[in-house]
Order: structure tokens, then sequence, then C-alpha cells
């Protein structure tokens, strides 16, 4: 065989342009098929030919996923995360055009893990003597910045990781707002993916509903306890509604609520408590 000898995608059946070969475990791909893998495919040169005729009927039912999906959240600067917290899918888009792009629509429960580790990148600063000599600062002196990256862990047959780096403008400073922006942002993202992370803040808003009831209930006792206190009485000789102790209209006392002696339970008229109990010969109290 000839070393341009022509070859023919196995996956679509057309010829290959030179330098337009991406080798497969057992054939070729042309690179108009190999445009259409997912973009966090990283085991191309492993897969058989089958297993990416597989892969690219997945990308092609994929569009239709992209095409239902209502993102309610955004995370991100360049690269961002489309999250549709009804649907409890999201999926990462490169451009703004995402539509375009067909992203890999992925559900929340095949996510294992979410990672945002920051990176520390430190480049030696040199001065030059007097002929022009390069020479190290006493002490050193260093140019820093802070790469935070977002590492998303996924259940696909397709790719098991999505990686990007989170920082547009990497900050130089721990202490700097770009700094504190970027670790707010990282933290909202793990919360919203992570699953350990959002088991804790489910955890947290049932906890937080629930004693919500709860001072509700008191607050409504509360209010019941001090209406109590002025729900008028009907005066047993003339119907009248009064407030006070005494019946407006004809000047009938108020009604008291009858006595009960603490140690048999017997009860008396207040108007006609005696000293005390004729049951059991206790005393009655106040």
């Amino acid at each position: 065989m000839g070393l341009f000898e022509k070859k023919y995608c196995d996956i679509c059946g057309e010829k290959i342009g030179l330098l337009g070969n991406r080798k497969l475990e057992d054939g070729n791909c042309c690179k108009d098929c190999a445009a259409m893998l997912s973009y966090w495919m990283t085991d191309r040169r492993t897969s058989t030919v089958e297993e990416i005729k597989q892969h690219l009927a997945y990308r092609e039912a994929n569009w239709d996923r992209v095409a239902a999906m209502k993102p309610t959240r955004t995370f991100g600067n360049g690269t961002k995360i489309y999250l549709d917290e009804e649907k409890g899918q999201f999926f990462v888009a490169r451009y703004s055009n995402w539509e375009g792009e067909n992203p890999d629509v992925i559900d929340l429960s095949q996510v294992t893990a979410c990672r945002t580790p920051i990176e520390e990148h430190k480049t030696e600063l040199y001065d030059k003597d007097a002929n022009g000599k390069r020479i190290r600062f006493d002490p050193p002196r260093y140019e820093v910045e802070y790469e935070f990256t977002v590492e998303i862990d996924v259940d696909s047959p397709w790719f098991n990781e999505i990686s990007f780096e989170l920082t547009k403008t990497r900050p130089d400073s721990q202490y700097t707002d770009a700094y504190r922006e970027y670790e707010r942002q990282a933290e909202e993202i793990r919360r919203a993916l992570d699953p350990e992370a959002r088991r804790k803040a489910e955890l947290e808003q049932k906890l937080k509903q629930a004693l919500d009831q709860g001072l509700a209930a008191v607050v409504n006792a509360a209010k019941n306890v001090a209406s109590a206190k002025d729900v008028k009485w009907f005066c047993p000789q003339c119907g009248t509604a009064n407030e006070g102790n005494f019946c407006t209209a004809c000047g009938t006392k108020k009604p008291q609520p009858p006595v009960r002696c603490r140690h048999c339970g017997w009860e008396a008229e207040a108007d006609a408590k005696p000293r005390f109990c004729p049951q059991c010969g206790a005393p009655f109290e106040g």
C-alpha cells in the first residue's frame, strides 16, 4: 500500500482529503465526521468504527434535547453552564449561540462530583545589572496569577469529565474583588451541580421550612391566646354581648368558670365555692 494511497471514511464513506484523516482503533474517520463528535470526547483514537457510529447517533438525537432546553440559571464567563432546573438538566457551551453548537445535554443525576480547584501560577521576575545581564532580585520577586477551573465528573458512555477554565481574566491577588467574585461563582456552581452539595442544600431548605412552620405555629398560638382575652361574653339574663365584668344592659355580673377541687376534681360554682371540698375535705385555695 502506498504512503499516499487514497483513504475513505468508514463512517460516511466519503473520500478523505490530504491531512483530513482521523485515525480510529480499527479504521478511518474524515474530519467532517470527527467535527460532529462531542467536544468532551477524549478517546476517539481508541474507539472502534461501530462505537463512533453509535456516538454520532447519540449526537444527532441530542439536537432535540437542546431544542427542548429552557435554561433558568447560567454560570460562568467565557465557557458557561446553562441549567434547566425544571428538567434537572444542564449543558456546557463555549459560545453564546449555543443552539447551533449542539452542546451535550446532561441529567443532573449523571453528575458524580463537581470540583472547583484554584491553581496558583508564579513567574519569577528578574532585574538587569549595569552590564545588562539578567540578575535575580533579592529577595526574589514573582508575578502571580490564579486560575479557577471547573471539573465535572459525569457518568456517561461517551465521556467522563467536563473541564474548563472559569476565569476569563486571572486575578493577580487573593485579596482583590475579582478573586472573591470567582470564589463566589465557583461555590455557586459547586452547590448547583455537586451531588453532596445539592443534598446538603436540600436538607438545609427542608430544615428552614420546618423552622418557619414551627415559628408560624408559635405565632398563631400567641395570636389565639391574645384574641381569647378579647372574646365577648353573653349575658345569661338578657343575651347582651359584653366585654367587661358586668352586663351593660341589665347589670348582671359576668359568669365565672366553675372551680375544681385539685384533689378529687369535684366542681362548684365560683360564687358558691365552699371553704372545704364536700367530697374529700381538701381546702379550696384562692
